[in-house]
């Protein structure tokens, strides 16, 4: 299947690299470019893409507001963020706007497209760098809960294996390795994963990972609790 993709982004130089590089790749169709977020919405109505390549940092129309804008009048299509991180403060809006990739501008071509399969799978498309900066944000936060799942009263009516379930999501692993972890089978993994989600109100893994270390559900590789 060919993903049809949109690239919003106001740097010229930028858009038109990735819009080049985009057009090197197995199973891509660009099907059109914005300057701004006004465009990249007016652009989504247009021609329905499959994913959007979002900067975040735009005039006239934000990427953040752009893709709550996106997500809510055309939920069929995917929004993948573009960043370039460095003091970014519109992370986490854009997350919580209903993105479901990140990836820094400096991303390859098997990056982009690992990000571009990832969110059409359902999956969230992070690039490493963004784990890590995630992983900052999060284990930085004040936690609304000490102790790890299991040492305390779960939050949002999570049950023991839904919040075991959440802190796998939240060490990396796909569906089929928390059924082989688990001892569970796929079926029965997407059913906790559905039930979680809709228990918390996260929308998709990224959203999950978040949630998960704020919560004091997970802690990062190196760190513990007291």
């Amino acid at each position: 299947m060919t993903a049809r993709v949109v690239v919003a982004d106001d740097q010229s130089v930028v858009r038109e690299g990735i819009v080049m590089l985009l057009g090197l790749l197995p199973g891509i169709e660009v099907v059109g470019s914005a300057r701004d977020g006004e465009e990249a919405v007016a652009l989504v109505a247009e021609v329905a893409p499959d994913v959007v390549l979002m900067d975040l940092r735009m005039p006239r129309c934000d990427g953040v507001e752009a893709t709550r804008r996106i997500r809510t009048e055309y939920p069929n299509t995917q929004v993948v963020v573009l960043t370039t991180f460095a003091e970014d403060d519109s992370l986490f809006p854009a997350l919580e706007a209903g993105a479901r990739g990140y990836l820094t501008k400096d991303a390859g071509g098997d990056e982009i497209v690992r990000a571009i399969e990832a969110v059409l799978s359902g999956e969230a498309g992070l690039s490493p760098a963004v784990q890590r900066r995630l992983l900052e944000r999060v284990t930085t936060a004040p936690a609304s809960a000490g102790p790890p799942a299991g040492e305390q009263q779960l939050p949002d009516g999570l049950t023991p294996r839904e919040a075991e379930v959440l802190v796998l999501i939240a060490e990396g692993l796909s569906n089929p390795e928390i059924a082989r972890k688990l001892h569970i089978s796929q079926a029965t993994v997407k059913s906790h994963i559905n039930n979680l989600f809709a228990k918390t109100g996260v929308r998709d893994r990224a959203q999950a990972v978040r949630y998960a270390y704020v919560r004091g559900l997970a802690h990062a590789p190196g760190t513990s609790f007291t």
